[in-house]
């Protein structure tokens, strides 16, 4: 894996075979260097088609909530964006990679084994249920369609965060309990060419090639610390050789800005000082393990990139 500070345009010969070119912005200079995260609105404002292409939808925004009665005045609910992408090399023409064998449970099990998944319908999507949810999709239902399947999943947090969790609900009798796993609905498709921009597209990835495929996952309900998440990847010939082709991932996890304002409640009590939602999530507190979610953010998405690489080589 080689870290860059953007993708560069690509440029013949450039891209070395097994190499990951991989950035998540964290020298922007929006993006907090400490946690790796960007306000939502820095980003709708600093990066408008890139965030039309990695919301769940493009016309998705920051939702309002309150202003019922006895409840606060109306406001919008801030999230905080996550943004990875990640350019390889696949030694094979595009023509001959089928994306939808990749649309199936075993597939999603090999990214990663930590995670357990089950089919469900669009009829169990939460948002699709819900007509006030800022996360249903006001063009299609959730889960509706060919080439996708529908899946409910499930991580049970690692390492030492269940532990530390069980102590802070202990302490926290009176609040809402926080879980010792992550659940969360997705669907995993294969996006339709009526869908595929080839402009947009081919300016989000910097390869001047026409799109062959994209295959998306949009995680649309979380049951906590999440509000969305979506993965995509691009699949484009090789300007510079048709028996190659060129991939291009992106990941995008937007969490609550809420998570920011909760280190003076926990500073107070030693053993949980590292517990600060936003260093987990970094990947810089000390109860960060494994290679999964529980690692933070930056190590899970460069795993999953890595994942996906070795599943289009073969």
């Amino acid at each position: 894996m080689q870290e860059v500070p953007a993708l560069p345009p690509l440029v013949a010969g450039a891209l070395a075979p097994r190499t990951l070119l991989f950035t998540d912005h964290r020298k922007d200079e929006l993006v907090d260097p400490i946690t790796g995260l960007i306000r939502f609105s820095d980003w709708e404002r600093s990066r408008p088609q890139q965030k039309q292409l990695l919301s769940l939808f493009p016309s998705f925004e920051e939702p309002i909530v309150g202003g019922a009665e006895g409840a606060a005045k109306p406001h919008k609910r801030r999230f905080h964006v996550y943004v990875a992408e990640a350019r390889f090399a696949v030694a094979k023409p595009a023509a001959s990679i089928d994306l939808l064998k990749m649309i199936t449970l075993a597939m999603l099990e090999q990214l990663d084994p930590s995670i357990k998944h089950r089919l469900i319908s669009a009829a169990d999507v939460i948002p699709n249920k819900d007509p006030k949810s800022p996360n249903r999709n006001p063009k299609r239902q959730w889960c509706e369609g060919a080439n996708l399947i529908c899946i409910q999943s499930k991580y049970q947090l690692e390492g030492r965060l269940p532990t530390a969790i069980a102590l802070l609900n202990k302490i926290r009798e009176d609040r809402k309990k926080i879980a010792e796993f992550m659940e969360f609905q997705s669907e995993l498709r294969l996006v339709p060419p009526s869908e595929i921009d080839q402009a947009v597209l081919v300016k989000a990835t910097g390869v001047n090639a026409p799109i062959a495929g994209a295959i998306e996952q949009n995680i649309f309900h979380v049951n906590q610390v999440m509000q969305f998440g979506k993965f995509l990847a691009v699949l484009q010939s090789d300007p510079a050789d048709a028996r190659k082709s060129v991939a291009t991932a992106f990941i995008a996890l937007a969490v609550d800005s809420d998570l920011f304002e909760k280190k003076k409640e926990l500073e107070s009590v030693p053993i949980l000082r590292n517990l600060v939602p936003a260093q987990v999530l970094a990947g810089n507190s000390s109860f960060n393990t494994g290679n999964s979610i529980s690692a933070g953010l930056p190590k899970y998405s460069r795993n999953r990139v890595k994942a996906v690489a070795t599943l289009l080589e073969k």
